[in-house]
């Protein structure tokens, strides 16, 4: 039975306290339907950017968000795996739209699936790993952890999930979700994509706790601006059967919650000076457009050329704008070209 050792120090009651109140206030802002969209974007961008970047990607956020907007076709593997990660936080979100909030080992592959997909051998994708795996310190290229036998890693992700769900109504979420990360990269289940799978799989266990954070915000940005310490934080040293009943898990709690309340900050900070801007802003021929696809479901160029004296080049303009903030699709092609209501709306 998974009995992870910690202790709840001042340090990490004040943080769990201080995050609840930032919490109600973030969950008590309301926000132009339009401004919370452009902000959720821009977390996605962000979560998507500083997670592949833990994982050595060297893509900037400028190049991440230009590989999100634009989806080109013929993509480098930098690039899928940005496409990727940002795949698996809409299924992940799309997952928390349709109910309670659950981790299983369903979801565990089904998450690990979508950010290796491409990347990595087809038999090692949604697979738990048949075979030994090492973990190298980047700087020396030496091992520094020899992960539990490959045998071994079902029944152990078992547990720990069978631990997620027994403790839900004694162990604070914030305390669960830490654990949990920690634990699953312990355990490193996957010859690939075990960072990025444990990182997803953690805002799904924060979403439990009103703290959805597909939403405003993205804990991996923490993490990213000091990579170091994150996998001094996070990580293990020696060969997993010597230190499995050492670990201690209260120092990584405590800075777990300290990038979660960094995040949150920043996102306070950031909601009053986000504002209606130029870029965000819906104004009245915005707004013809968006109450005739609700009318009719569905909306046409000619229709809008009916509707408004704007020459097509600028209209071309308003339909793009209301894609890139996620209000509208863009469907068909060429003259069979229409626009309806984004399906997030």
């Amino acid at each position: 039975m998974f009995k992870p050792k910690y202790t709840i120090t001042a340090k990490l009651l004040a943080n769990i306290k201080r995050i609840a109140a930032l919490v109600t206030d973030l969950n008590s802002t309301r926000l132009p339907k339009v401004v919370q969209m452009a902000l959720e974007k821009e977390a996605r961008e962000l979560s998507t950017f500083a997670s592949t970047s833990i994982e050595g990607n060297p893509l900037p956020l400028t190049e991440v968000k230009r590989v999100l907007k634009h989806k080109p076709a013929n993509l480098r593997d930098t690039e899928r795996e940005v496409m990727n990660y940002n795949r698996a936080l809409e299924h992940l979100n799309d997952v928390l739209l349709k109910g309670e909030p659950a981790v299983s080992l369903k979801l565990i592959l089904e998450t690990q699936k979508i950010v290796t997909k491409g990347l990595i051998s087809k038999d090692r994708c949604g697979q738990i790993r048949r075979e030994p795996v090492f973990v190298n310190d980047p700087r020396t290229g030496k091992t520094i952890y020899w992960p539990p036998d490959h045998q071994e890693v079902r029944p152990l992700l078992e547990e720990l999930i069978s631990f997620v769900h027994a403790k839900r109504e004694q162990i604070d979420p914030l305390i669960l979700a830490g654990i949990f990360h920690k634990q699953f990269v312990i355990i490193h289940p996957f010859m690939d994509g075990n960072g990025r799978t444990a990182r997803l799989l953690t805002k799904v266990l924060l979403a439990a706790m009103g703290l959805n954070t597909f939403n405003l915000f993205s804990f991996e940005n923490y993490y990213n601006r000091n990579v170091a310490r994150y996998f001094e934080q996070v990580g293990v040293l020696n060969n997993y059967y010597a230190i499995k009943d050492k670990v201690v898990y209260t120092g990584w709690l405590e800075y777990f919650t300290d990038g979660i309340i960094d995040e949150l900050l920043r996102v306070a900070k950031e909601i009053p000076a986000a504002g209606v801007s130029p870029e965000t802003a819906i104004l009245p021929h915005h707004r013809q457009i968006l109450d005739h696809i609700k009318d009719r479901g569905y909306i046409t160029d000619k229709d809008y050329g009916k509707m408004t004296k704007r020459a097509k080049a600028t209209r071309n303009k308003d339909f793009n704008k209301l894609i890139s903030l996620g209000l509208i699709e863009k469907k068909g092609k060429g003259k069979a070209t229409y626009y309806k209501l984004a399906a997030s709306i």
